[in-house]
This record gives structure tokens, sequence and C-alpha cells, in this order.
């Protein structure tokens, strides 16, 4: 007895749990798996389409923005960027993922801390050991300073980091896609053979 094929589900997640009358005769759009492990988000990285200067330069972008203290507008600002330079959207939105949740504690306060030195600032803000209105306000008047270190420091270490990564990704999709044209040549070099 033939098997019943299930009908295209709707890419909407509401819908998608609901199930939907939308999907009945619509295409579904491919669902966004998050990578399992590093390695697959390296050989995701390689199967971007497009010119190998064009996803070198977007990873370059989205390094240098994600070395920035603007988190939450950071993917905004490196896909306003890449469009900017006719750089790989998607490689700087990626690239912008270097500073996440795990990671902003330590590259923000090593960013603080390279901006204060740059600045000549000897005097560290340390957190207070208690929380009252008038701290709260001390801190928020210190916002600004402490920003400024911020990008200082993340300008500073965001450009040789940009450099590095623009170097390594061009060379690795440049490889991949290298590695890629010549499979399918011997593949229709065989089929004429």
């Amino acid at each position: 007895m033939p098997r019943a094929v299930a009908p295209p589900r709707c890419a909407f997640t509401y819908c998608a749990a609901t199930n939907c009358q939308h999907g009945k005769n619509r295409m579904a759009l491919p669902r966004f798996e998050r990578p399992k492990s590093l390695k697959d988000a390296y050989e995701r990285f390689l199967k971007i389409h497009g010119h190998p200067r064009e996803i070198a330069l977007g990873f370059a972008l989205g390094l240098f923005v994600g070395m920035t203290p603007f988190m939450g507008f950071q993917m905004l600002i490196a896909v306003f960027f890449a469009t900017l330079f006719k750089a790989n959207k998607i490689s700087a939105a990626a690239a912008v993922w270097i500073s996440n949740p795990l990671t902003a504690p330590v590259l923000y306060s090593i960013t603080y801390l390279t901006g204060a030195k740059i600045c000549g600032f000897s005097k560290i803000n340390t957190p207070p050991p208690y929380l009252d209105t008038s701290t709260l306000w001390a801190l928020l008047q210190r916002t600004p300073h402490v920003l400024t270190m911020m990008i200082v420091g993340g300008v500073v270490l965001g450009l040789p980091l940009a450099i590095a990564g623009y170097f390594f990704s061009y060379q690795a999709v440049s490889k991949y896609q290298l590695e890629i044209k010549q499979k399918l040549r011997r593949k229709k070099h065989k089929k004429k053979t």
C-alpha cells in the first residue's frame, strides 16, 4: 500500500504548531537549524553562496562590528555596512555572533580595559558593593565614559581581528569553492567518457 505523503507545513511558528491551512497551497520555507558543533557551523559558512571576496569582506565587517558594545543592534549595523560595501550580508550577520551572551562579559571587559589604557585612564570603574538609587545614578552618569572606552577598545581590537578574519575566510572559502569546481569537472569528465 503506498505511503501517504504529508503536506508541506506552514513556515510560521504559530501555524506549524496548530496545523493551519496556510501551508496547504504554499511551499514551506526551509527551517533554520542551529549548528550542532563548530565543525557544522564552519561547513555551513563555507557553503554560503557568493564570491570569496564578498563573503570574506562580510565576515570581516561582522567581526569588527561584533567588537562594539552595541549588542542587540550589531546585526543590523553589520548588515547595513555589508550592503554599503557590497559584501555578503549572511556572513556579516553570522560573524557578529563573536559577541554573544556567553562571550560578552569577557569581551567587553577586555575592550573596556584596552580603551581605558589607550586613553590614559588609570582609574578603572569597578561595580559598587551595593545598589541603591544614588549608586545607580552615579553609574548612569559614568555611562558615556564607559561607552567611550569600550568603543575605543573595540576599534583597536576589532581592526586586527577583522583583517585576520578576512584573510582566513577568504582562503577557506576560495579553497572550498575550488574543490567543488574540481569535483564537478571530474564528474563531468567521467560522464563524457
